[in-house]
Formats: C-alpha cells, structure tokens, sequence
C-alpha cells in the first residue's frame, strides 16, 4: 500500500491522506484500518484541522485530545 519509505503517520503524510479521503473521518479509518476514535486523536494531536463536517461530528473529542496533549507539552 505505502512505499518503504512512506510513513503513513507522519503528520504530513497523514494530513494528505485526510484530503485524499475528501477530509472524511470515516473514510480515512477505513484506508488506515483504525477505529474513528483513533483516527480523530491522531489528527488532533498532530494539529490536523478537520473538516466541517467532520467537528459538528467529532469537534468535542478532538478538542478535548488537542488540551490534553498542549497541556503534555
């Protein structure tokens, strides 16, 4: 699926993903066989805005994943 090369968590790379998958949530746990929950906190911890969309559904969880990590900092 990825190049050797390719980490598919890197921010960067999962950021890609998450446009490629239409800013999807859903979809994007599906390319990366995770449950939402996870996909949801690994987009916030690397700072990955989510979609419209995406916050009406999820925007509390998220939020509360990104206070959590900024506190960590």
């Amino acid at each position: 699926m990825y190049a050797p090369d390719v980490d598919p968590m890197d921010p960067r790379v999962l950021e890609r993903n998450y446009d490629y998958a239409q800013r999807n949530v859903r979809l994007l746990s599906r390319w990366y066989d995770r449950e939402i929950d996870e996909m949801v906190e690994l987009l916030a911890r690397h700072g990955i805005e989510l979609s419209r969309n995406d916050r009406l559904q999820f925007g509390l969880f998220y939020q509360a994943i990104r206070e959590s990590s900024d506190r960590l900092e």
